[in-house]
């Protein structure tokens, strides 16, 4: 019986819209040097090839309803993580939440000696003493990459509760850098392989509850606030409540991990591009020929897979629960 998908995968074959790609040296490269027909593993070795640096990335197709590899460079590759680590940490203090050690509306006091330098709102702040929840904590830790809010957690859990935590769950070489002598620690290593693993044993329910699942995959779609300068570049705010994503930015690495769903909440994709060695590190905005590319391949992955959701699948209510709107209430 014929369902529709072997069509569907046609498209994917030969009829992909590939964006114009620019060259680290400013130079457009023709769509037609991209091989595989526009597929979207033609379009990464070609994206790749133009910003330079070295890249680590798996990419797992979800769009029959099992999960695909779509690409596998260098998957296995041990690389700082950057603040793509903080995911980690988060499952880690969710599944605390999930095992009742504290819940979301615990609440932690910042102070002058929590603020941390980089990116985030709290270090801008003139005055301290506020009363922040968890929940809080990791909103801000997940939407702008609050690296104060780092700091707050250790108060919950130490980096060596954080590693026992993640390798409970399977983790072999996702790991935190503890510091010694106090709780705190430095956000440590990973693979682009367990990365990917974790979003999908995220999007699938096996790693936590529905409802920190839930939390967790509402603070990574949000799509007014947070991360833009990569993979949801070019997007309308519809396509980027679409996409689940998280960056890290550290010297010469820039990394962007997360989830591609479609139209009516579906997992489609999980991705995790990994770089390091990368031209101009010093840039960290949108300009970075890296994170150039993560916007092509966003755009790429959004056009190529969106009329591949699963045929027939049940859509987890986790995703399809959740609504976005930019003002008021809904």
């Amino acid at each position: 019986m014929n369902d529709g998908r072997s069509g569907r995968r046609a498209f994917m074959k030969g009829a992909v819209a590939v964006p114009v790609l620019v060259g680290i040296a400013g130079q457009p490269i023709s769509a037609a040097a991209t091989p595989a027909g526009g597929t979207l593993a033609g379009v990464y070795h070609v994206a790749t090839a133009a910003a330079c640096g070295r890249w680590h990335t798996v990419v797992t197709d979800l769009s029959t309803g099992q999960p695909l590899s779509a690409i596998d460079d260098d998957g296995d590759f041990v690389i700082e993580a950057g603040s793509v680590q903080k995911l980690a940490i988060a499952v880690a203090v969710l599944s605390e939440v999930d095992a009742g050690a504290f819940t979301l509306s615990d609440r932690l006091t910042l102070t002058a000696d929590h603020i941390a330098p980089g990116s985030g709102i709290y270090l801008n702040q003139v005055a301290y003493g506020d009363q922040l929840t968890v929940s809080n904590i990791l909103t801000a830790m997940l939407q702008v990459s609050d690296n104060t809010a780092v700091r707050l957690l250790s108060e919950l859990l130490t980096g060596e509760q954080i590693n026992e935590i993640l390798q409970r769950l399977g983790f072999t070489a996702t790991r935190v850098e503890p510091i010694p002598g106090g709780r705190r620690f430095y956000l440590g290593y990973t693979t682009p392989r367990e990365n990917n693993d974790l979003l999908y044993r995220l999007i699938t329910g096996k790693l936590l509850s529905p409802a920190s699942t839930a939390a967790l995959l509402r603070i990574m779609t949000w799509p007014s606030v947070g991360y833009t300068d990569g993979i949801r570049r070019n997007m309308s705010s519809a396509e980027r409540a679409r996409i689940g994503t998280k960056h890290g930015a550290l010297d010469d690495k820039r990394h962007e991990t997360g989830l591609v769903f479609d139209r009516n909440g579906a997992p489609l994709l999980v991705y995790s591009y990994f770089a390091d060695q990368v031209p101009d590190p010093d840039n960290y905005g949108a300009t970075n020929p890296v994170v150039t590319a993560h916007a092509t391949l966003g755009r790429t992955m959004l056009d190529a897979y969106d009329l591949l959701s699963p045929l027939g699948a049940a859509i987890d209510p986790r995703v399809a629960a959740l609504s976005h709107s930019d003002g008021g209430h809904g």
